[in-house]
């Protein structure tokens, strides 16, 4: 671990995980809340997006990529041995993150032009400060993720576009911000999932260890890739649903490859193979979706937001507090209790596409079960994120 010289400020802004995470969970809690409100009529949203694109808006940029900003924040000095971004720097990004969500709430009075500038600016600057870090760092190997940032800023711009009327909707660009997502969880959880597995097991006497990166890893990858970018661009193409299932079959056999199953007596590494179970689900459920027109792909679609990437960010984001708090690695009663209930979000709202009749009341439940975990880690990890590190 690299030692860096003491830091004075609030302790909130020591290191980028602690306000990206809070704000992350928070905003994931309010924005489902206010889409609920909408879907019932309770009231409308006044901003340049129609109530469905503002949804998708904002748990694409507005959740999901603050807590990549987290991630990042978390994992670039490790990559590197630099000092991590912090102090008004760190204040300066967070802001830029809020100034987007208040812009895009307030984008009927600010009008489209100005409101995509404010909302880019967050993504532009969180490119440039990660290219410098990596680029100083001499970190070649994990470049790509300063080109997942480019392709999500590109997506978002397309989005604010698509909601001024400047481009044709026709939802590539938010399924191109899915897309990297999905991409980025099977390049980050495929090291992860199984090396955080590894290191469970075997400090638990487990000899049968999960298998080491090869052949089938990367089938599974490039397979993924190449799916995504079909149904990016070519939706609805038979080539597009054959590739989709091709790449759910080669992440579930990477997935069963992983031990999963040897570590259910901690909770913690557990919810990594559940949440990235949801990849090879959701893939193969989009595949059969484009090959059966008559299936919705919103199944398949929710199937991927809420079970893999939901999952997987909850799981991240209370293992990642824990670790940078100085707390054992541990799940108590509470954090299983989130995770349940964001794999119950997933449930219900698959669920909701299957049953018509129950329908709205299936997607509430979904709702109330992705808020109650989000808001669960907002208040409950909140105190860790704010409070002093545990040596």
């Amino acid at each position: 671990m690299t030692r860096h010289p003491p830091y004075r400020g609030p302790r909130l802004f020591s290191q980028g995980f602690r306000p990206f995470f809070l704000a992350a969970s928070a905003w994931a809690a309010l924005a489902p809340a206010l889409w609920l409100g909408v879907l019932d009529g309770w009231f409308e949203l006044n901003t340049v997006f129609d109530p469905v694109s503002w949804h998708i808006h904002e748990m694409i940029f507005g959740f999901v990529v603050a807590t990549i900003a987290g991630f990042l924040s978390a994992a670039i000095p490790n990559w590197t041995g630099r000092l991590p971004v912090r102090g008004a720097p760190l204040i300066c990004l967070a802001a830029l993150w809020l100034a987007g969500r208040a812009a895009v709430a307030a984008s009927v009075w600010l009008g489209a032009g100005l409101t995509a500038a404010i909302d880019l600016s967050f993504l532009a600057t969180l490119l440039i400060v990660v290219l410098r870090e990596l680029i100083a760092g001499k970190n070649w190997r994990n470049l790509p993720m300063a080109g997942a940032l480019a392709a999500l800023l590109g997506a978002n711009a397309a989005m604010h576009a698509e909601a001024a009327g400047w481009l044709a909707d026709d939802g590539t660009s938010w399924r191109l911000a899915v897309s990297v997502v999905v991409i980025l969880i099977s390049l980050v959880g495929g090291r992860i999932v199984p090396s955080f597995t590894r290191n469970w097991l075997a400090k638990n006497g487990f000899t049968d260890l999960p298998s080491a990166f090869g052949h089938i890893d990367r089938l599974a990858q490039a397979t993924t890739i190449i799916a995504l970018a079909l149904w990016t661009a070519l939706p609805g193409t038979l080539i597009c649903g054959i590739v989709l299932l091709a790449a759910g079959a080669a992440q579930g056999v990477r997935v069963m490859r992983w031990r999963g199953l040897s570590a259910t007596a901690e909770p913690l590494v557990l919810i990594l193979h559940v949440a990235y179970l949801w990849a090879p689900i959701g893939l193969a459920l989009l595949g059969v979706a484009t090959l059966a027109p008559g299936l919705s792909s919103t199944l398949a679609i929710h199937a991927l937001t809420l079970g893999l990437v939901g999952g997987m960010i909850l799981a991240v984001m209370t293992r990642a507090t824990l670790g940078h708090t100085g707390r054992p690695l541990r799940a108590d009663r509470f954090t299983i209790s989130i995770y349940v209930a964001v794999n119950a979000a997933a449930l219900a709202r698959i669920a909701a596409e299957i049953n018509s009749t129950w329908m709205i009341e299936l997607i509430n439940l979904s709702g109330f079960f992705w808020v109650a975990a989000f808001a669960g880690f907002a208040i409950y990890y909140g105190r860790f994120l704010v409070g002093v590190r545990r040596e």
